[in-house]
């Protein structure tokens, strides 16, 4: 993680756009925000449908709100896309998605809907993007069953790299990250507890990794570093409420703790 120049504002950190969010949804792009901002992202915009504007505006005041009207010169002005939370299925949401992923050239996170969009379309995506699908998400884009990724882990995050071309980030216990670009490297998470499966966690997770790849790091790395974080938020969140009383809400204070922690060590024991 960089240290930060003392001289320096928020452009310096990387601008994401989030795409998230639908009726009954509002929770998924404020949690994917949060956790966007408390990664260090120096600024976040969250495009939502119009209804859902004083929602976002009031929950993360921080964070900026477009409507759903996107151009290629619109696009162009962020250095990260993060698309799905609480996105919804509609056949608005998956024009909106192709729409996205053909007119923008910077680097994409893709999670939730936007992943079971992707599984009904031949696209191929690019070393630029990372997937973070949970197995039924993963099992969609394979076309086989959550029992059959969660027996063949590593196989199953293997294949989605190759097949999209991408990083892929199987979430669950021990979440690994694959890429098989130059060849193929798995990776294995050593962060997180059993409290972290609860609703809007993965959410998180996608405005984490989102934030990283921002502010001018590797997508891979930014995958391994906010799987990472996304874990140790977690673990630090769950000494604090227990593992029954973790919610995802309480995950971007998590993350400020965790990089605060990793930022106190000694240069050569910042590993990720």
């Amino acid at each position: 993680m960089k240290k930060r120049n003392r001289v320096s504002s928020k452009s310096d950190y990387g601008r994401v756009l989030i795409i998230a969010g639908s009726k009954g949804m509002a929770g998924a792009a404020i949690l994917c925000a949060k956790g966007a901002l408390r990664s260090g992202a120096g600024l976040v915009t969250v495009s939502v449908p119009d209804e859902l504007l004083p929602v976002i505006q009031t929950a993360v005041p921080e964070a900026t709100c477009v409507s759903r009207v996107f151009t290629p010169e619109k696009l162009a002005v962020y250095d990260v896309i993060a698309i799905g939370p609480g996105l919804g299925l509609t056949d608005e949401s998956g024009e909106t998605v192709s729409y996205v992923l053909e007119n923008f050239g910077g680097k994409f996170v893709l999670d939730a809907d936007a992943l079971t969009l992707l599984s009904l379309t031949n696209v191929t995506l690019d070393q630029d993007t990372v997937i973070t699908p949970h197995p039924g998400e993963a099992a969609r884009l394979l076309g086989t069953t959550p029992s059959v990724i969660q027996a063949k882990r590593e196989a199953s995050a293997a294949i989605m790299a190759e097949k999209y071309g991408c990083t892929a980030v199987l979430k669950g216990a021990g979440t690994l990250i694959a890429t098989t670009i130059p060849r193929l490297e798995i990776y294995l998470n050593t962060t997180g507890n059993p409290g972290m499966a609860t609703g809007g966690s993965g959410d998180v997770l996608t405005g984490v990794i989102a934030s990283f790849a921002a502010q001018g790091i590797p997508v891979l790395t930014a995958a391994k570093a906010g799987v990472f974080i996304h874990g140790l938020a977690g673990d630090m969140m769950a000494a604090e409420y227990g593992m029954q009383g973790l919610i995802a809400g309480d995950l971007p204070e998590g993350v400020a703790y965790a990089l605060r922690k990793i930022s106190a060590l000694p240069v050569t024991d910042q590993r990720v």
